[in-house]
């Protein structure tokens, strides 16, 4: 069972399409604990996103265990400690854990407060002056402040994807799950959203973050998992992985892309 340190528990996790033929993931196992910023990296296909959209069952496995709060999230059922079987709610499970997608998500009808204080009303019940508030707090936080009232459309996809990671955490997620967050911004505003990301690695935000900047994986990654074939061929810290790489596939990957 998972302890409180240990947040999700992959166990041998598969994806497979077309009976088999196409194996996006083929037995990836990997714990992910309270506080780690987990950086997945990998050639395009590898399965990196696969496997993040997995911890959240936007991608439902062919087979395996994904483990999250003490509860097999794979099975439409659990047993309780009195040993009554209930349905799993999916639901209740990604609330506690933040998405953020390569676009942007949001609503183009509404304003930017708009957008960040709908789930939580809507889905957590909270009142609406204290939504408001909070989204207020959060938007000074990335310096947007001023663009509580604007809409999607006036924003840069800078401004945008930095909206999309604090709407997030309107929720209070237990962890965040980045799919390639900048790969759709233009070069110079990568920086401001990577800024963003680092400082919530810094105040102790669990984060899995699926990304082809190297730069950031060495920095403020403190786990890295290199992906290719559907298959985890090597972890470890950002020294082991980019300084000492040991699988040839790895190192074939590291020598184009750090160039």
């Amino acid at each position: 069972m998972a302890t409180r340190d240990n947040l999700i528990q992959v166990k041998h996790l598969k994806k497979y399409y077309n009976k088999g033929a196409l194996r996006a993931l083929d037995d990836v196992s990997v714990d992910i604990h309270t506080g780690d910023v987990m950086v997945v990296i990998g050639p395009s296909g590898s399965g990196k996103s696969t496997l993040l959209r997995s911890l959240n069952l936007l991608e439902v496995p062919t087979d395996g265990e994904i483990i999250f709060d003490h509860v097999d999230i794979t099975k439409k059922k659990m047993r309780t400690p009195d040993g009554k079987m209930v349905k799993i709610n999916i639901d209740e499970h990604r609330q506690k854990m933040g998405m953020v997608f390569q676009h942007f998500n949001l609503f183009p009808h509404k304003t930017i407060l708009e957008n960040m204080i709908l789930a939580p009303v809507k889905v957590k019940k909270m009142d609406q002056k204290e939504a408001e508030q909070k989204a207020l707090a959060l938007l000074k936080r990335v310096g947007l402040e001023d663009r509580a009232g604007a809409y999607p459309i006036q924003l840069s996809g800078g401004q945008k994807q930095r909206i999309a990671i604090v709407r997030a955490l309107m929720m209070e997620p237990e962890v965040m799950l980045f799919d390639e967050p900048t790969s759709a911004l233009d070069p110079e505003m990568v920086g401001e959203v990577l800024e963003v990301m680092k400082e919530l690695a810094q105040q102790g935000m669990t984060m899995v973050v699926v990304t082809h900047e190297m730069g950031f994986a060495r920095e403020v990654g403190n786990r890295v998992l290199f992906m290719a074939d559907g298959k985890l061929l090597e972890e470890g810290t950002p020294e082991q992985i980019f300084e000492h790489p040991q699988h040839p596939r790895l190192q074939d990957f590291l020598s184009k892309v750090l160039k």
